[in-house]
């Protein structure tokens, strides 16, 4: 009950009163323009094509298994598939996921007792997973050094760069300000993808406060450190501070860049994250729980689709180890996860290689 009373009270948003208004400097314009006009690569045909046939090849061997059409949200306009097969066989490249977590990750990681399960996935087919921890309650330029530094200690082999950083939630911003940053690393960088990312930030951060966050390290078994000097975690999810960044920040374009969003319906939304996901309705209806969909695409990417999940449920495997909380408060947790690595990966791979990178 302590546990889950306090996912409550940090919940981005969660603890505010103050209602969310409709528009405000702080957010950005609802009109949407068609995906080429906005300078995004819309591939969620063949992602459709790619993921389904993955899932349905792993449905006895991978848990949480749903249909296709249940695990993808199909917005209008998505674009008809290229009907080319899918290889499901080994890996053309060695690439290799390094997943980048979001805000609180090493507060309840222990607790989440996540196991290996998606690794070993994805070793059959000669490609590979690991996680590069951040300091989660940190800021993202911090969280930029910490992911330069880990990248250029990984061993570069010969060939294509191998590594496929995958930013979940605010680690998408952290991959996005390390490529800006410290452009050294590039050249080990195969692809980058946006996950349920905070590309855009989230209007629930606007009445957070970093102090909210802090109660994170109370967690049983928590493992991350007060911010101290660097309490800019919330700041960096603002909208007003993402779009600013962005502005100012031009993306390399020798990075392959891809978004995966989230976009639930609404009966696919956990329990506990209900009320914030009605509370961010107040600004757009379309979203996860925690982050607008359009906020979640990184400029001038190419669109891979929308998962039929909350936020939570994209990366956060909480039910798994904790059936019971899942049951009465993360209902709708479940995903196919080591599918959907072994899709992401797919697709990065072939696109990859059809542009000759």
């Amino acid at each position: 009950l302590a546990v889950i009373t306090l996912v409550a009270t940090v919940g981005l948003g969660a603890c505010s009163t103050r209602p969310l208004q409709p528009w405000s400097a702080d957010t950005p314009p609802l009109v949407l323009v068609p995906a080429a006009q906005a300078g995004v690569q819309d591939q969620r045909g063949r992602f459709r094509e790619v993921f389904c046939a993955v899932l349905e090849a792993r449905k006895d061997e991978t848990p949480d298994y749903r249909e296709c059409d249940e695990a993808l949200t199909r917005l209008e306009a998505e674009p008809e598939g290229t009907g080319k097969p899918v290889n499901l066989g080994a890996a053309s490249r060695p690439l290799v996921a390094v997943l980048v977590p979001g805000v609180g990750w090493d507060c309840f990681v222990d607790w989440l007792q996540v196991s290996d399960t998606t690794r070993q996935h994805l070793r059959r087919f000669g490609y590979d997973m690991l996680t590069l921890e951040v300091e989660s309650l940190a800021s993202s330029q911090r969280n930029a050094s910490i992911i330069r530094d880990a990248i250029l200690d990984m061993p570069s082999g010969e060939g294509p760069p191998q590594l496929v950083l995958i930013g979940y939630s605010k680690g998408a911003p952290d991959i996005l300000q390390a490529l800006v940053s410290y452009p050294e690393i590039r050249p080990r960088v195969a692809a980058v993808v946006s996950v349920s990312g905070s590309i855009g930030g989230s209007p629930l951060a606007n009445d957070a406060k970093q102090s909210q966050l802090e109660l994170l390290r109370h967690w049983p078994g928590a493992r991350c450190q007060s911010a101290g000097s660097d309490p800019g975690a919330l700041e960096d999810l603002r909208p007003a501070s993402r779009m600013r960044w962005l502005a100012a920040n031009p993306l390399p374009e020798d990075v392959p860049l891809y978004s995966l969003g989230t976009f639930p319906e609404p009966g696919n939304v956990s329990a506990l994250l209900r009320p914030t996901r009605n509370k961010l309705g107040r600004v757009d209806a379309r979203n996860d729980g925690q982050v607008i969909f359009h906020s979640q695409v990184i400029p001038g990417s190419t669109l891979a689709g929308y998962l039929n999940a909350d936020h939570w449920a994209a990366a956060v495997p909480i039910a798994r180890a904790h059936p019971t909380i899942g049951s009465l408060f993360v209902t709708r947790n479940g995903f196919p996860r080591e599918a959907l690595m072994e899709a992401l990966l797919r697709f990065v791979e072939e696109d990859l290689d059809s542009a000759g990178r």
